[in-house]
């Protein structure tokens, strides 16, 4: 397989964990080849935006995007998200946010009743529009009367094809089921909308499951009986806080992957770990690298290397088994490039 892919290490952990995905691509995959893009906030202290003006069109050649991670305590958040990441996901179309939680042998969950593998489902987030679509403005700002208006955006468009999705993946899953969580008892007309879509297209799909919940049920659900959940699909807000949650309850925020697919591969999709640039470990060498790698697996896996995919998810599992090479958020003492060290090293077996 010989793809170019695009690295944006961005800011804080990402540049730490961004260069040892690499290495453990380089192991697994030889052929593929990389242009590094020095964009996120250092780029904005010195050139007041996170990335050139050109910054898409320049990424538009690629076949993925790898993302360390963007944010900089200096730089407010939405600032920093509209600079950024939500172009390359809006410009490219990657409408289905693609996030795996998986709890693994060796890891130590918050919860006290799940077993190893028994937490195991997928977060498809919506991602494109929904609550993050940036539509409002202010009237009277700085002044005492003061009114801010923000406003979610729900297509027909982007609902459905979102839903459909996530109904594809459950139908090739095991356990075939898909839960959809909204928050419609108090939001009468984006969420009412998207529970009758999502009745809609469950009618394509009569050997799938359904359920639906509330947002704050499905927080709960969540903590209370994880096992139970296979397929979830939620707008852009919910999805980003089931998925935080989701993350904790397997074990670490540090083995999170994500990927933010163009499903029809009309534009280049983008690879990231969940877990945030982490400003106060960055620097240290002692960030999980984990989430990058595994993120590295499934943009493997999109390209067409399922193989190369899935022996880092088995080399990363291996190494989270043994306990010897893992870091200190998962319990271990090891820092970034050994727990790299012991990816590879099981690769190499």
């Amino acid at each position: 397989m010989s793809s170019k892919i695009a690295l944006i290490p961005g800011d804080g952990i990402g540049k730490e964990v961004l260069p040892e995905a690499r290495r453990v691509l380089e192991h697994i995959a030889p052929s593929l080849t990389y242009e590094k893009f020095p964009w996120g906030s250092d780029y904005f202290f010195k050139h007041g935006r996170m990335m050139p003006e050109d910054a898409i069109d320049r990424l538009s050649h690629f076949d993925a995007i790898l993302l360390g991670a963007v944010g900089d305590p200096r730089i407010q958040d939405h600032q920093t998200l509209n600079g950024l990441l939500l172009p390359i996901r809006r410009r490219f179309d990657q409408y289905a946010c693609v996030r795996p939680a998986y709890y693994y042998p060796g890891t130590r969950s918050p919860l006290a009743k799940p077993a190893p593998d028994a937490i195991d489902f997928v977060v498809i987030r919506e991602n494109t529009e929904g609550e993050y679509a940036n539509i409002g403005g202010h009237v009277y700002q700085g002044m005492k009367d003061e009114v801010a208006v923000q406003t979610a955006v729900f297509t027909r468009h982007g609902t459905e094809r979102v839903i459909r999705f996530a109904f594809e993946l459950a139908s090739k899953r095991p356990i075939k089921k898909l839960t959809s969580v909204t928050k419609s008892n108090a939001q009468g007309y984006g969420m009412v909308f998207w529970d009758r879509v999502f009745r809609e297209v469950a009618e394509e799909f009569p050997d799938v499951a359904t359920e639906s919940l509330l947002v704050d049920a499905a927080c709960m659900d969540l903590v209370r009986r994880p096992e139970d959940f296979d397929v979830i699909v939620a707008s852009n807000l919910f999805g980003d806080i089931l998925t935080d949650i989701a993350a904790i309850i397997s074990g670490s925020m540090g083995l999170a992957p994500s990927a933010n697919l163009n499903p029809s591969r009309e534009f280049p999709s983008m690879f990231e770990p969940v877990h945030g640039s982490a400003p106060d470990i960055a620097g240290k060498g002692v960030a999980n690298p984990l989430a990058a790698i595994l993120s590295a697996a499934m943009m493997l896996d999109f390209l067409g290397d399922s193989d190369g995919g899935a022996k880092i998810q088995a080399a990363v599992r291996a190494v989270l088994a043994e306990g010897k090479a893992t870091t200190r958020d998962l319990g271990g003492s090891a820092g970034t490039r050994q727990c790299t060290d012991g990816v590879i090293a099981r690769l190499a077996k």
